[in-house]
């Protein structure tokens, strides 16, 4: 008896902290790409992205959205030439469609597959682990997707005819508050 009331906890979890038929708003987003370089290390940092979920019928449905040239490097030389390199302006938004099922969550960890179209590319990613943490009314989503500059086909820049490395990390840390 006791098992069948653990286990219904756990498979109910998610429920609790999503909610069944629900909508959620991104409240607060920092996302921020890191760039290794031979010579120098830099993050670009984007306060301004947009979101929104839906839960329904055992699973939740998410998009998260901010426009390229949101990102911040503190060098505006470099930004500008990131955007070029990217091709933010034909591709202006970079966009993550995700879905948790209801089993999702666990011990505050949620893995989710993700759809992320950047620089004229749709990359998918399985599985990606987030943590997870509920504060009042906010569930807090944090942790790291592990983009590269090859997923995206997008020619490596160089500085001084050495190229940056091949991973382009991004952070992820957002907070989601029900409608």
């Amino acid at each position: 008896m006791k098992q069948e009331l653990l286990s219904l906890a756990l498979l109910l979890a998610p429920c609790a902290i999503w909610g069944a038929d629900s909508q959620w708003m991104l409240e607060k987003s920092t996302l921020t790409y890191h760039v290794s370089h031979p010579l120098h290390q830099l993050d670009g940092t984007s306060h301004e992205a947009r979101g929104k979920g839906v839960c329904q019928a055992g699973s939740c449905d998410f998009l998260v959205a901010a426009q390229v040239k949101s990102f911040d490097s503190g060098d505006s030389n470099r930004d500008l030439h990131m955007l070029q390199v990217v091709r933010g302006g034909e591709f202006p938004m970079v966009m993550v469609r995700f879905r948790l099922p209801d089993d999702a969550a666990k011990a505050g960890t949620v893995h989710a597959d993700l759809e992320i179209q950047f620089a004229g590319q749709t990359v998918h990613y399985a599985q990606v682990p987030f943590q997870e943490t509920v504060q009042g009314g906010e569930v807090r989503v944090s942790g790291v997707i592990p983009a590269t500059v090859a997923d995206f086909k997008i020619d490596p820049p160089s500085l001084l005819a050495m190229p940056i490395k091949n991973d382009i990390p991004v952070r992820v840390d957002v907070t989601w508050k029900r409608m």
